[in-house]
């Protein structure tokens, strides 16, 4: 099973080619009465030294806090420290205190809302836990999309055009949507939320923009598609997370294409069953931002639909293979896992595959006391894998001491009472391991897992000696294998997990292991004939 971390924010770090919008303050005549404060200003405002400017501007707020210039002071300062070097001083922290601070003054600057925005989403980024997929500070990445909000809704100032303002909003309103959709997505898991701000950002860009500004949340779209929203009863919609997918793919650079294309096809094959018709969606993505109407991808047989075509495409239900049996019996409706489990039980079946568990459960206990030969089957406390076991042999008390501390005490009561009768002295005592449980996994599966999806109770318990150890197969003996058979006794259903698919555990009664069949001629002896004594 895939699990999907939603925050993978830097698996595409490289596509994102979107750089922050870079706005001016207005042009304004503003006249500093004070001669000293404005040499002061003009001193600083003339430096060429990025680091030289921005020390000089912070003296002159200090000495001049209240100034007629401190909104366009805090502009200078917020462009220093914003701008990359070594045009500036690429200091966001720095930054992101100028933007407060130029706030402070003018509560609908667009570029001081822009810039924290900016600013508090990359510090959100960074602090995704990557097991989760959500943010370790959501507090910063609640202000980025409260900052956005009011960013969308702010009003153009009366000295900015109507056409500098349209530039301004043309790259702003983009940013703010983005994060604001961050913020649904890793710190409140509001998927539905998060889609409906990566869509409106999106629909802000051409098609020729979302390729390059728009790819990366075009990306992060595709992911949130892909998860089961909480707020909407778990639902998710694969057919867009699929076309979004396949969007990116075809615009993504060559080092990122073979991690999106792992994931458009993943996703593709879970919902469709297979990669056929992927190529065509490729295409159509290439052409255009969002899906037409008339999209659809045919949906995959659910696990119960493909349990139903195997009953109707198998005439004998009581020779059906085991692994479409134990398929059927884990996924099947109750009306066809009760169809199947008719025809199944009480049948003797082989059980070829992997032994994943056979250990010593019991042991044989044969005593001899003069000619007379008496035997003991001892369950024990513990069972232990065959090739582990080791009892002490000819010391008969150390073998009387071993069987009365290893066996269950039902079973050694009546030993204990004859290892301490004086009257019939034991001559002899010999222990064999025995087993009575033999775990198959038998679907690929079970296999891979190295986990049993059958269990086999035998009839009679077989010695160690004569079990194949974990690890090794049981086969059919028509093909020279070893074969375990068993009756088909109960089934339980095993529900699914983060690392397996809902599966069932198959239990068969009255087991028997059938050595392989000898290959080849085989020419022995006639054995002499038993008679019973008359």
């Amino acid at each position: 099973m895939k699990k999907l971390v939603f925050a993978s924010v830097m698996a595409l770090a490289s596509i994102s080619t979107v750089a922050a919008p870079m706005l001016r303050a207005q042009d304004s005549t503003i006249t500093i009465k004070d001669p000293a404060e404005f040499n002061t200003y003009q001193m600083a405002t003339t430096q060429s030294d990025p680091g030289a400017k921005a020390s000089a501007l912070e003296g002159f707020l200090t000495a001049y806090p209240q100034s007629v210039v401190k909104k366009a002071v805090l502009d200078m300062l917020l462009d220093i420290y914003y701008t990359p070097k070594p045009r500036g001083l690429g200091d966001s922290t720095k930054a992101l205190k100028a933007a407060t601070g130029l706030l402070q003054v003018d509560p609908n600057n667009l570029k001081a809302i822009l810039y924290s925005v900016i600013i508090k989403k990359g510090i959100c980024g960074k602090a995704v836990d990557p097991k989760t997929g959500q943010s370790t500070d959501p507090a910063t990445c609640d202000d980025a999309a409260a900052l956005s909000r009011k960013g969308l809704v702010v009003p153009k100032p009366a000295d900015v055009s109507d056409a500098d303002w349209k530039a301004q909003t043309g790259g702003s309103y983009p940013v703010f949507h983005s994060a604001i959709a961050f913020d649904d997505a890793i710190a409140h898991k509001d998927y539905k939320g998060a889609i409906a701000e990566y869509t409106a950002e999106l629909m802000l860009y051409t098609d020729d923009q979302a390729k390059t500004m728009g790819l990366q949340d075009t990306y992060l779209l595709a992911m949130a598609y892909a998860q089961p929203d909480p707020s909407d009863t778990g639902k998710e919609n694969l057919v867009k997370a699929i076309w979004f997918y396949a969007r990116v793919w075809n615009f993504v650079p060559a080092g990122a294409k073979a991690g999106i294309e792992k994931s458009l096809e993943y996703y593709y094959t879970k919902y469709h069953g297979n990669l056929k018709g992927l190529d065509d969606i490729k295409s159509q993505a290439a052409l255009t931002t969002f899906p037409p109407g008339t999209l659809t991808i045919a949906k995959a047989p659910t696990p119960a639909e493909i349990a139903h075509d195997a009953l109707l495409q198998t005439t004998n239900l009581s020779s059906m293979n085991l692994g479409d049996a134990e398929f059927v019996l884990a996924n099947g409706s109750q009306e066809d896992v009760d169809k199947l489990w008719n025809a199944l039980k009480d049948r003797v079946t082989p059980v070829p595959g992997d032994v994943i568990e056979a250990n010593a459960s019991a042991i044989k206990v044969v005593v001899t006391q003069g000619i007379k030969l008496t035997d003991f089957n001892v369950k024990l406390t513990t069972p232990v894998a065959c090739k582990d076991f080791s009892a002490p042999a000819a010391d008969l008390k150390q073998q009387q001491d071993f069987i009365l501390a290893s066996g269950v005490k039902d079973d050694t009561e009546k030993l204990s009472a004859l290892f301490n009768d004086p009257k019939v002295p034991i001559k002899k005592i010999t222990i064999e391991p025995t087993v009575s449980v033999v775990k198959v996994a038998v679907t690929d599966d079970a296999k891979a897992a190295k986990t049993a999806d059958f269990i086999v109770n035998l009839k009679t318990p077989a010695p160690c000696k004569e079990v194949p150890a974990a690890g090794s197969a049981f086969g059919i003996q028509s093909k020279g294998e070893a074969e375990l058979d068993g009756t088909y006794d109960t089934h339980t259903l095993v529900p699914a997990t983060d690392t397996a698919l809902q599966s069932a555990l198959i239990v068969l009664r009255d087991g028997a292991i059938v050595p392989k069949k000898a290959v080849g001629p085989v020419h022995a002896k006639p054995s002499p004939a038993h008679h019973t004594a008359h």
